[in-house]
């Protein structure tokens, strides 16, 4: 803390010499002018002293008959001098600051974190819709809106957060891990029970071969071939009167483990014929700089070629951790290549086919399907290489719809009358 002090109020390093150098220290102690780092160099003395008590040392050195003089100057008395000397700099100083403090006004990147379903595209299609843009004005953003449309938007979306970071805009997601077909939902009920009851009805073709029933009427056995939207187990158990007819209906919701077996097929097509592109070894890299929407971009000689790809790579500036700016640095890559033509040998193009049925296969067994048997054909008709594939597989099935079965209304009590 004293040492903060002294810089604030300015000090000094003097040199000492003459006829008495000692008696002009205790001189200086007597009068509360206070020294330190005193160092003795044999013909003379350094030592600090405070800015303000150096100018009372005159009357001192014609006692002692002492010499002194400032060999260095320390504190923000003598910062601010030279600073002044320098006014173009002090403006220029103050102008930047003035620039940034402007800038960080603005939202100058856009992150979103925790989308796996929903594509980064779509949401930044989504953000412009809704003009959310990187260059608007942070004041701009109404977070708890932007949220809110998010999840009304995206109904796999689940929990949202938007936060500003700087001069960023971060929005973070996450996904309900259901499956969304026909533009319904599949979700698990939490027990509740619904009132007019809810059916398991079959979301495929295929065969029975197992089924567990947990709760409603089973309406099928193993071996039972079903359609699409079959009712597989019912959601209404019959109460019966003591004579055999239906009473009333206690309705529930149908669960069960149904297994069926059914068929996939899949159809892929390539031409025999291909183009495939030849490097030849020449490229360039074309630096350019991104300003807000400007781009400036240097064109070389001989960076033009007939055919060629071009490889984009830039980073954006950022001060700080989080402080982004509106500035993009980064070169184009440019390859030229030559076309070829050449046809697919039988190996290669078997070699594609099966990487198609890997990804398929793949596909399939994430979703819980397991593959019993597989059928391929691979032929060729007027320069095309065509294959067909069926695959026979057993998976679990069953879909909740609410029941078609009606309350049966019973019958009023009639009093015996006399």
């Amino acid at each position: 803390m004293l040492q903060v002090i002294r810089y604030l109020q300015g000090y000094l390093t003097i040199k000492v010499w003459g006829f008495s150098p000692e008696r002009f220290m205790n001189l200086c102690s007597n009068h509360n002018i206070f020294l330190w780092n005193i160092v003795n160099h044999g013909d003379y003395y350094t030592m600090n002293i405070r800015l303000k008590s150096f100018y009372c040392l005159k009357g001192f050195t014609r006692k002692t008959g002492t010499r002194v003089v400032i060999t260095r100057r320390y504190g923000l008395p003598f910062l601010s001098v030279r600073a002044w000397k320098r006014k173009i700099f002090l403006l220029g100083l103050l102008g930047s600051l003035c620039f940034w403090m402007w800038m960080s006004g603005f939202v100058w990147a856009i992150e979103i974190d925790g989308n796996y379903f929903v594509t980064t595209d779509v949401f930044f299609d989504f953000l412009v819709e809704n003009q959310i843009e990187v260059g608007m004005k942070k004041k701009d953003v109404d977070i708890e809106k932007l949220e809110a449309s998010i999840r009304t938007c995206f109904d796999i979306v689940t929990w949202t957060s938007v936060q500003i970071d700087g001069t960023r805009l971060l929005i973070q997601v996450k996904e309900n891990d259901v499956i969304v077909m026909d533009g319904e939902e599949k979700k698990e009920n939490d027990g509740e029970k619904e009132e007019a009851g809810m059916d398991l009805v079959a979301d495929k073709d295929g065969v029975v071969v197992s089924i567990v029933t947990r709760s409603g009427v089973p309406k099928v056995i193993a071996g039972t071939e079903v359609k699409k939207d079959d009712i597989l187990v019912e959601g209404g158990v019959p109460i019966y009167n003591d004579d055999s007819t239906i009473k009333r209906y206690d309705f529930c919701k149908a669960d069960a483990d149904v297994i069926i077996q059914c068929v996939y097929s899949i159809k892929e097509e390539v031409d025999e014929k291909y183009e495939r592109k030849i490097y030849t070894g020449r490229d360039k890299k074309i630096p350019f700089l991104i300003v807000g929407t400007r781009r400036l971009q240097v064109l070389l000689p001989g960076t033009r070629f007939e055919r060629s790809d071009v490889v984009e790579e830039k980073k954006q500036l950022k001060v700080f951790e989080n402080y982004y700016l509106p500035v993009y640095i980064g070169n184009n890559l440019v390859r030229e290549y030559i076309v070829e033509e050449k046809k697919y040998t039988k190996e290669e193009v078997k070699s594609l086919f099966e990487q198609k049925l890997e990804k398929f296969i793949q596909t399939l067994q994430e979703k819980g399907v397991q593959i019993i048997e597989k059928n391929v054909t691979i032929n060729k008709t007027s320069g095309v290489w065509k294959m067909k594939a069926d695959f026979l597989a057993e998976e679990k099935t069953g879909t909740t719809r609410k029941t078609t079965l009606m309350q049966i209304e019973e019958a009023p009590v009639q009093e015996e009358t006399e």
